[in-house]
């Protein structure tokens, strides 16, 4: 039986020492900019002044740089999954998980949400968590230890016995593109879950630093704001 609670805390243990390291080399970045010694980037400092200007350079290296960088690596991420195909397990037809329930969907599609709209095309709930406990067990056991929040569990009706579509051609873009994320949690029996073992390792510095630079930007613009 596959111990999904060691293996996610064997992964937040890899993202915490991921963002030691991506924090480190971040703030490298951001001093090879600073103009003087003694300066903190989240200072407050008047239009003009040369902290001030550090401040902006720093934003631009982010945008510019940085983030450019990062979204170039994600890109070949996605792009190497093609490298890989479904097993035919049925896992993500069979369980499909959202913090939303079918009325707040329904609502959520109505202001013109495309995923909702996607998703209720697709999915179906679940009569009950114990239907959907049936089908990977140790995943929503996972959901119980750890969410505080309510889940809803859903289904593909259209999923034949064989685990095969019985509508495949006209499947949704949310179906196609499925795992979209190399850190979601996937079955060992998933065809892609090779291609999440691979690229995880990036995946998760990559987030790391998404996750320093927002916290940089948030409180660099808070300050710019105050002054």
């Amino acid at each position: 039986m596959e111990d999904l609670t060691s293996s996610v805390n064997s992964l937040r243990q890899k993202y915490r020492d991921i963002f030691k390291i991506s924090s480190i080399e971040i703030q490298k970045r951001v001093d090879e900019l600073k103009p003087a010694e003694g300066l903190d980037i989240f200072d407050d400092y008047p239009t003009g002044s040369s902290g001030r200007l550090w401040q902006e350079n720093v934003l631009k290296m982010f945008d510019k740089d940085i983030c450019y960088e990062i979204f170039r690596k994600w890109n070949e991420i996605l792009a190497y999954r093609k490298e890989f195909s479904c097993s035919g397990c049925g896992t993500c037809c069979k369980l499909a998980c959202s913090e939303f329930s079918v009325e707040k969907l329904k609502l959520k599609e109505k202001n013109g949400d495309s995923f909702a709209k996607q998703f209720l095309s697709v999915f179906v709930p679940y009569n009950s968590k114990e239907d959907a406990r049936k089908v990977y067990p140790e995943y929503i056991k996972l959901l119980e230890d750890n969410k505080e929040d309510e889940v809803y569990f859903y289904h593909c009706p259209k999923l034949l016995d064989c685990n095969k579509c019985s509508d495949y051609e006209n499947r949704p873009q949310i179906c196609r593109d499925f795992p979209d994320n190399p850190l979601s949690i996937l079955p060992k029996s998933c065809g892609y879950s090779k291609w999440k073992e691979e690229v995880e390792p990036i995946a998760l510095m990559l987030h790391s630093m998404m996750e320093i630079i927002q916290y940089y930007k948030e409180h660099i613009n808070a300050s710019i704001n105050r002054t």
